[in-house]
């Protein structure tokens, strides 16, 4: 990848709220997630994601879901638990066309039933496409 083309990504993940510091938990991961992505994330926050396992408070949460993953409802309700007040969820859904695509109205349904606001969709990858969600302030639950 050139300086120019690593900027660029690195800027995606800025944009996208990513900043240095922040502690991103990753919910999840498998075999078909875009590598390129993850390591923006990294390379912007300066500190490597923490999995499903890590049990404290987490900025933000980095939620990769397929369509039969189960309930999407569900899925951002339990990312939303471990997070600090005011985080965001970057949700990554397989792009039309691909195994496991999600349609945008069940993200928008899902987003408003857990109480979160959509703010921006992007193009997350070759594959994927991003939903940037934030939480409402002082809707997160401390643990």
């Amino acid at each position: 990848m050139s300086a120019t083309a690593d900027h660029a990504e690195t800027n995606l993940a800025v944009r996208l709220g990513f900043q240095p510091g922040m502690v991103v938990q990753e919910i999840g991961y498998d075999d078909d997630v875009d590598q390129e992505l993850r390591e923006v994330i990294e390379q912007a926050t300066g500190t490597e994601l923490v999995d499903e396992e890590y049990d404290d408070v987490a900025d933000a949460v980095v939620l990769w879901f397929r369509d039969d993953d189960g309930d999407l409802t569900d899925a951002l309700v339990d990312s939303i638990a471990y997070m600090e007040e005011g985080g965001s969820i970057l949700l990554l859904t397989p792009k039309t066309g691909r195994e496991g695509y999600v349609e945008p109205s069940e993200i928008g349904e899902a987003s408003t039933t857990a109480g979160l606001s959509q703010t921006k969709s992007i193009n997350a990858g070759k594959d994927w496409n991003g939903s940037r969600l934030l939480t409402p302030k002082g809707a997160a639950k401390k643990r």
